[in-house]
């Protein structure tokens, strides 16, 4: 894969600028497929398929588990067979590293 699931998310309390539209593709690319960039260019959306609800909810587990050991916490939705995980920076009010690193985080549980 590539080196941002090694990384660490970073606090973030605002002040910074926001990833422009080129960088937020340019990290999208270094995720799994199953990423992608809204239209705002301000979020990433995570879709994620299983065999049935005990895959799912150790999925979202394992998730949180990560969102609260980087600091760094989504927008999760599921069902028995799926998962939805969305990612922003809400103190900039748009996509930062720590969207990204914790995305590729969340690919290396699946890899």
């Amino acid at each position: 894969m590539n080196d941002l699931a090694n990384q660490h998310c970073k606090p973030c309390e605002g002040g910074v600028a926001p990833l422009s539209a080129d960088q937020a593709q340019t990290q999208l690319k270094k995720l799994a497929s199953n990423w992608r960039l809204n239209d705002g260019c301000d979020q990433i959306t995570g879709e994620f398929e299983f065999k049935n609800y005990y895959h799912t909810t150790a999925f979202v587990n394992a998730v949180a588990w990560i969102a609260h050991s980087e600091d760094h916490h989504p927008d999760i939705s599921f069902g028995y067979k799926n998962c939805q995980i969305n990612y922003t920076t809400h103190a900039i009010d748009g996509l930062s590293d720590n969207d990204f690193i914790s995305a590729a985080k969340i690919d290396r549980l699946l890899a």
